[in-house]
């Protein structure tokens, strides 16, 4: 949820019983970026089922990113077919879309089903920032996947913000100075 640009991203997982952990998988944040692409092909390859949600920018822009993140989750869930039970990352809220749901703060450190459906998820999001590092170059999504980085910041500034940026989320306009406290390492992606 914390990138200044794109949409938001979730995945979902079921995973049977007796199915081998796949060493490695942890939080997704955790990860370089080629280990986050392997283990996503082997998350793919190894649990019983997978699924992904978005909800775009104007989705964000219309409800807030909690509620989009959740609009998400729920498009995720969804596409794998009746589900009996959900394990999700984060804080129970009243934009929860789940009757039987248990939501882990954490939960992609702390669960291992909740960990391979953020590594997908993240890598699902980070090719979407790619393709569209395609169309919008300057910003450097490529590298920041939409963050706030000092590049893409900058940016934002020369260039002013596309229709990708999350405008009422982050204020570009007149809050842009102090956006700069949000910046992450460009080595962090």
């Amino acid at each position: 949820m914390g990138p200044i640009c794109g949409p938001v991203v979730s995945a979902a997982v079921i995973i049977h019983p007796g199915t081998p952990l796949i060493p490695g998988v942890r939080d997704s944040k955790t990860l370089a970026r080629l280990q986050r692409e392997e283990l996503a092909i082997e998350i793919r390859r190894t649990v019983a089922a997978v699924a992904v949600g978005a909800a775009s920018v104007r989705e964000i822009e219309v409800h807030n990113i909690l509620c989009a993140s959740r609009l998400a989750m729920a498009r995720a869930v969804s596409r794998l077919g009746p589900v009996d039970f959900v394990l999700a990352d984060g804080k129970r809220s009243k934009y929860d879309r789940f009757s039987q749901s248990q939501f882990i703060v954490d939960g992609d450190a702390l669960c291992y089903s909740i960990a391979c459906a953020s590594i997908v998820a993240k890598v699902v999001r980070d090719r979407l920032m790619e393709g569209l590092a395609r169309r919008y170059p300057a910003y450097g999504w490529e590298r920041n996947k939409g963050y706030a980085s000092v590049e893409h910041l900058e940016a934002v500034r020369r260039l002013g913000a596309t229709p990708y940026h999350r405008q009422t989320w982050t204020t570009f306009q007149s809050r842009l100075p102090a956006i700069e406290d949000l910046v992450m390492d460009d080595e962090r992606d």
